[in-house]
């Protein structure tokens, strides 16, 4: 969740030379506000994360109550500001017993709020400099995610033993297969790392797609570009017998085609 992303407009001026001007100045000023919201109300909230990480760790060794509470500190970022919203379908496909690797498509660093507010237990996969980020980067090292710099053969290495330590004591895998965002809404060629890892361990898959963030928080945008509905829709579940005979590379093509089917821009183009 990097804090440079996170930048709201509450009013929009009249569409005139002046009323721009103000309007880029407002985007601005309430950017900063809500920035300074994020990182002041995250020094209380990774106090309590810390707090959670110390009395909890000994026994809960998947740390589920520190992730229950991240997933609440990060939907508030969401409650708090009406003119985003989120619906979430399909909720119930989910088994709180069962392990997934949980794969979506990625719009938006609102993507991200987006997943906390399923309430699942799972394990990100995340780019290593969002770990860097003060607080909230610390909170993803209790954790325990996932970090990966993205090129190097030894972090990738090190990103699918992780992974699979995951996998086998019961926490779910949560990955953005595309790698990064997109800027157009329409999906990118899916990495076939998530669909290795669930053919090698025989996890079940569950797709989830994500529409109407990208017009929350675009790529390379830093401005809020009004009210946002987003849509976060359960698919069903794929189980390894599903995938027995497929290969890693045909079932990446057919979990993008599934998630595909389903992502606004692709069935509008």
């Amino acid at each position: 969740m990097d804090g440079r992303h996170f930048l709201v407009i509450l009013w929009v001026p009249a569409n005139t030379s002046e009323g721009s001007l103000a309007k880029r100045l407002l985007y601005r000023f309430i950017a900063i506000l809500y920035i300074t919201f994020i990182f002041a109300t995250s020094v209380f909230f990774f106090l309590v994360a810390l707090m959670i990480w110390l009395v909890t760790f000994p026994f809960d060794r998947r740390l589920t109550l520190l992730h229950k509470f991240t997933c609440l500190w990060a939907s508030l970022y969401i409650w708090v500001f009406p003119p985003w919203s989120v619906t979430v379908h399909g909720r119930h496909k989910i088994d709180p017993k069962q392990t997934y690797i949980i794969v979506s498509n990625h719009q938006s660093m609102v993507d991200i709020l987006v997943a906390f507010t399923l309430f699942t237990h799972f394990k990100w996969v995340s780019k290593a400099e969002l770990f860097a980020i003060p607080l909230i980067g610390w909170n993803m090292f209790l954790n325990r995610y996932v970090r990966l710099e993205r090129g190097r053969k030894r972090s990738i290495r090190k990103m699918y033993a992780a992974c699979e330590r995951h996998l086998k004591e019961g926490s779910s895998i949560f990955l953005f297969p595309e790698g990064t965002r997109s800027s157009t809404g329409k999906m990118r060629e899916f990495k076939e790392g998530a669909f290795v890892l669930a053919k090698r361990l025989h996890v079940p898959i569950l797709p989830l797609v994500i529409n109407g963030s990208k017009n929350a928080l675009p790529k390379d945008s830093l401005n809020f570009h009004g009210g946002t509905h987003v849509h976060l829709e359960v698919l069903d579940p794929v189980p390894p017998s599903a995938f027995a005979d497929m290969s890693s590379s045909e079932l990446t093509t057919t979990i993008r085609e599934l998630i595909r089917s389903h992502v606004a821009e692709e069935v509008a183009g």
